[in-house]
């Protein structure tokens, strides 16, 4: 199951998600969206655990509770919408 956790402190790690994430089962991966032009955290992530039931319980016991000094959102990841793409119009020169 893969699972969203948001309102990360920017201090955290990886390795901390998959520490937090551990304690109910096997991670099999564990990510930090970064901005791609900072480098900075975006304040949130994704645990991927394979047996759903521990994943679970790692959703219950985890989501609200403080990490690194902030109380994190942990629910199961959706998957992203398909978003349209926006067509631009044409770039006007202005003389």
């Amino acid at each position: 199951m893969n699972i969203y956790i948001g309102n990360l402190a920017y201090t955290v790690s990886e390795d901390d998600l998959r520490d937090s994430f551990s304690e109910f089962g096997e991670v099999a991966n564990a990510s930090i969206i970064n901005d791609k032009f900072s480098g900075r955290s975006k304040g949130f992530g994704f645990v991927e655990m394979p047996k759903d039931s521990e994943a679970l319980e790692a959703i219950e016991s985890l989501n609200g509770k403080d990490l690194n000094g902030r109380t994190v959102t942990v629910n199961e990841a959706k998957p992203r919408e398909q978003r349209p793409r926006e067509e631009r119009s044409p770039r006007r020169d202005r003389y």
